[in-house]
């Protein structure tokens, strides 16, 4: 088994298997600092983990979908489970939508414990935001196996990302 399939399996054990993921989603704000820097924008969010992708259930006109409809770029980290990284973030519309259909019933079995009380299906601004992963950083034993993860060219690196 090679080094990037031995990371996949360690990130499917820890984020996989219907899990309800906590994930920091960092985006960059649509407006720069005083000094014309961009000003990055954190938050937590609810998101399932499926073959190299995360996705929640959000608001289309939230600050984050604003964001990301301008700079696609984001970054994440699994909260308590050592694996953090980027990927593009896409809206992938309402999600009573037919093309969502799918995603949609595992989404709402997965957050079934709150889905419906945080969430108006009716609104056509309940989305689906899919987080494509590019690349990543898996630890384990505290630091001392590092997985650098190109999910793009499906390879280990040694190009990993400063935790």
């Amino acid at each position: 088994m090679s080094k990037y399939e031995e990371g996949l399996k360690i990130i499917e054990e820890r984020c996989g298997n219907n899990k309800d993921n906590v994930i920091s989603l960092a985006t960059i704000a649509t407006e720069p600092s005083a000094d014309g820097n961009p000003i990055p924008i954190v938050r937590d969010i609810d998101a399932y983990y499926e073959e190299g992708v995360f996705y929640a259930v959000t608001y289309g006109k939230s600050n984050k979908m604003h964001q990301i409809a301008q700079n696609k770029e984001v970054a994440f980290s699994v909260n308590f489970e050592w694996f953090s990284g980027n990927g593009i973030g896409e809206n992938l519309g309402w999600v009573l939508d037919p093309k969502n259909a799918e995603i949609r019933t595992k989404l709402r079995e997965v957050f079934a414990p709150w889905y419906d009380d945080a969430n108006n299906e009716q609104d056509e601004n309940c989305c689906i935001l899919a987080i494509r992963l590019t690349r990543g950083t898996v630890i384990k034993d505290h630091g001392a196996v590092r997985y650098n993860m190109d999910f793009v060219n499906k390879i280990e690196t040694n190009e990993g990302i400063i935790i």
